[in-house]
């Protein structure tokens, strides 16, 4: 399968992506501070949160890329400890649904066919709860998008146990896929096949990256096609 670059060089040598976890960044202050793209949320904004970066808007996908900024989309609604539980947990047909919604939020945001959408499992899961339930939401997502467009976010196991069971799909770089992998919960273990790396996690003991007046995680990109919007795959 052929690929030709669109808009930013993408070559994988010390590129850093930023996704949000408190407050949107604006694109101007992303590149000064070195960022060379954002993660952008194909998803509805859960009941009780106030982030002001779900979904993402048409005007800050097209800011990032003015820029000259990748843009790459994630999907991500429930969460732990909120009413509205981790998405993995409603199965196939909630697979499904979040798929229908993160295609349409991707579109919307000017998103093209051939990206993938990376799905969160953003907890701690073992073997039994992939086998018995989180596999069957990516195969739900597998339904709509299919899974070349599948992508996973979650620990290092989570990132080997979708490869094996071929619920993501594969980057135009060989040996890689659409596996995001967290440094939460690995045990300083790597896939090495995942396309992006989540090496900075805001949480108690970690600030993240400051960017103006707010916070970032910071992803490191090991694939030349890591998901990015503007690499045509065709």
């Amino acid at each position: 399968m052929g690929a030709t670059i669109r808009g930013p060089e993408a070559s994988a040598e010390s590129l850093r992506l930023a996704d949000f976890a408190t407050r949107l960044a604006p694109a101007d202050q992303l590149k000064a501070a070195g960022f060379d793209g954002a993660l952008v949320y194909v998803s509805e904004l859960r009941p009780g949160a106030d982030f002001d970066f779900k979904p993402v808007t048409r005007e800050y996908a097209d800011s990032l890329r003015a820029e000259g900024l990748h843009v790459v989309s994630c999907y991500q609604y429930g969460k732990p400890g909120w009413p509205t539980p981790s998405d993995y947990t409603r199965g196939y047909e909630g697979g499904v649904a979040d798929a229908q919604t993160a295609l349409r939020l991707h579109g919307a945001a000017g998103g093209p066919d051939s990206a993938p959408i990376f799905f969160s499992l953003d907890e701690d899961i073992d073997r039994d709860t992939w086998d018995s339930v989180a596999v069957e939401w990516y195969r739900g997502i597998n339904s709509v998008l299919g899974a070349h467009r599948t992508g996973l976010y979650g620990h290092s196991r989570a990132c080997s146990w979708a490869i094996g069971d071929e619920v993501i799909g594969r980057s135009t770089t060989d040996g890689h896929w659409w596996a995001w992998q967290t440094k939460a919960w690995s045990g300083g273990q790597r896939e090495p096949r995942a396309v992006l790396y989540q090496a900075v996690v805001i949480g108690p003991s970690e600030p993240g990256v400051p960017v103006g007046d707010t916070h970032v995680d910071e992803n490191e990109v090991l694939a030349p096609d890591f998901g990015q919007w503007g690499l045509d795959r065709a």
